[in-house]
């Protein structure tokens, strides 16, 4: 499960570190306490006028189908199983021509103590601070309440893949399920809105997953994290457990 995480990067270091381009327009805003229905940046590729292009989008986390009849499905869809997401109603259709990369600087998993009274939190990162990109989805929702061509008639809304967590090591110990993370080459099969075989690039994408995780840190933080209010660069400060 991946339900908050780390994204602080100015939009000048993730087009960098994404090999993207974004509408000068383009804000991110930083956040060290990113939670579901929030406006989160991710990574596409579209085809235009017959080139592709990998661009820097802002999505609020919570896929919404086009089918939805209001945007309240996304509370609940901020991620996707991968073992059921080539089947589930929510997710197929964005499967096979709609996949992104969600970019993060690490994300909080909370374990829980031998009494299994308390939970410690963790922020699990890279040991250089490099970005990890999850493998994610993305929609676009018609409102019908808004007039055609209103500035906020169209909704773009995204999700999270996960996955078992490997068998042993510390992150087996921390939760039973991954936030799958995207190799560089991986990352550029994924994004690719021509791919026509699914179901491959998600086996390709979860055999890889594991390995890619086994680099990250473990750090315990303050349980401050836990209150979505709070929100600044302490809250990824190591502390003692």
């Amino acid at each position: 499960m991946c339900g908050r995480y780390v994204m602080a990067r100015a939009v000048g270091d993730l087009v960098a570190e994404l090999e993207a381009e974004a509408e000068a327009s383009l804000e991110v805003r930083a956040s060290w306490n990113v939670a579901p229905t929030t406006d989160v940046p991710i990574v596409l590729e579209r085809l235009i006028d017959g080139t592709l292009h990998r661009q820097v989008h802002i999505a609020k986390w919570g896929l919404v189908p086009g089918w939805a009849k209001d945007p309240s499905v996304g509370v609940r869809a901020f991620n996707a199983r991968s073992e059921t997401v080539l089947e589930k109603p929510t997710f197929r259709a964005a499967m096979k021509s709609k996949r992104c990369g969600v970019p993060v600087q690490g994300y909080f998993e909370w374990k829980k103590s031998p009494d299994g009274k308390t939970k410690q939190p963790y922020f699990v990162h890279t040991p250089d601070g490099a970005l990890i990109t999850f493998a994610g989805l993305y929609e676009w929702w018609k409102d019908p309440d808004k007039e055609n061509g209103a500035p906020d008639q169209w909704l773009l809304s995204c999700t999270i893949l996960t996955m078992a967590s490997p068998p042993s090591g510390e992150l087996a110990t921390l939760h039973d399920r991954l936030p799958v993370p995207l190799g560089r080459e991986a990352l550029a099969e994924w994004l690719d809105p021509e791919s026509p075989a699914v179901a491959p690039l998600l086996e390709s994408a979860l055999a890889q997953a594991w390995e890619l995780a086994g680099t990250w840190v473990l750090d315990p933080v303050s349980a401050a994290v836990g209150n979505v209010r709070n929100n600044g660069p302490e809250l990824i400060a190591p502390i003692t457990a």
